[in-house]
């Protein structure tokens, strides 16, 4: 248990206040202001060149920053990473203490600060300097130390800061998360990087799973497939209709040619329906005889959006070949579980 007594607590809680709408409101209006003045005044030819400067780079895309700024500069490279661009995080701190090694005459450096002279990255510079590497500032402030000493600078207009005191970097960030996010795109469509080589960087999380795994890696078949003969008495099928976990039946010929299929709904229905008489019902009289359907080789995604399409959400979809014949089942339970 924690140290606070439920007196102190309870005490502490009556300081609380609630949180203005509008205020929360104007808070947001001010913020999409600053942003579109930074939009609206952006210099696009510089954004090209650092741009064109990036796609051209021979070796490493190395980015740098300290504090917010260097978060920011850190999830922009993961960015560069996961399109299959070579590119890193430097702390300008371990760079001074051995990790300055890793560059070679081949790389660029970014260095991302709003003021352009902080102390970390001038110290930096001469370093960098000395191994060959091209410098390139992104800085907010104009008229800073950092655009005297790099090779090429690019600046990011800020207004002012959402901080009451202008002095929390809360739009600033967000400035730099969004330039650098787009240069990203921009880059990944100059580098024509296809969806698959985009899902081959990312094996283990759901985009990739979206973007690599097809219907035949997810589905059920053979014995696992919850089949009955259009002749089969409703009653007599129950245990197949229940024990595979689909939730339906797949009604086939003689040759596994899908016919239709029945499901527990169709069963609550029927039994609602026909009370007694459903003893004698066969499922082929009362199956749904145009079922959605798919293919092996369709993607994984594309047979939960047709799952979840108009005119209603079913739960599964038999998976049949090009002449008809069922060779799987795929659920809606299936493909959660894969991480879908």
């Amino acid at each position: 248990m924690g140290s606070l007594s439920p007196e102190t607590i309870s005490s502490s809680s009556k300081t609380l206040t609630l949180i203005d709408q509008n205020e929360l409101l104007n808070l947001f209006k001010s913020q999409q202001k600053y942003l579109n003045f930074f939009f609206q005044n952006l210099d696009l030819s510089q954004t090209l060149t650092f741009t064109q400067t990036l796609l051209n780079a021979k070796g490493t895309i190395y980015f740098t920053g300290i504090g917010k700024s260097g978060f920011v500069a850190q999830k922009i490279s993961q960015t560069l990473v996961s399109l299959g661009i070579r590119s890193g995080f430097l702390s300008p701190v371990d760079a001074l203490h051995g990790d300055i090694g890793i560059l070679s005459r081949s790389d660029l450096l970014v260095l991302f600060s709003k003021s352009g002279n902080t102390e970390e990255l001038l110290k930096l510079v001469p370093c960098a300097k000395a191994k060959g590497v091209f410098l390139i500032s992104v800085t907010s402030i104009e008229g800073n130390l950092l655009e005297g000493v790099c090779d090429l600078n690019v600046h990011l207009p800020l207004e002012r800061e959402l901080c009451p005191y202008n002095l929390a970097p809360v739009t600033s960030t967000a400035i730099q998360m969004v330039f650098g996010d787009t240069v990203a795109i921009a880059l990944m469509g100059a580098r024509n990087l296809s969806k698959d080589e985009y899902g081959a960087n990312h094996p283990a999380g759901r985009i990739g799973k979206s973007l690599i795994f097809k219907v035949k890696d997810v589905m059920k078949k053979q014995e696992e497939l919850p089949v009955c003969r259009e002749g089969d008495l409703i009653m007599d099928q129950l245990v197949e209709l229940t024990s595979k976990g689909c939730g339906c039946l797949l009604v086939i010929d003689d040759a596994h040619h899908l016919i239709g299929t029945f499901t527990d709904g169709d069963l609550r229905r029927t039994l609602k329906a026909s009370g007694e008489g459903i003893f004698k019902l066969s499922v082929g009289q009362m199956c749904n005889r145009n079922p959605r359907t798919i293919g092996p080789d369709a993607m994984a995604v594309e047979a939960m959006e047709k799952m979840e399409s108009p005119p209603s959400p079913v739960q599964f979809l038999p998976v049949i070949d090009h002449e008809n014949v069922v060779i799987g089942i795929i659920t809606l339970h299936g493909l959660v579980s894969a991480g879908l």
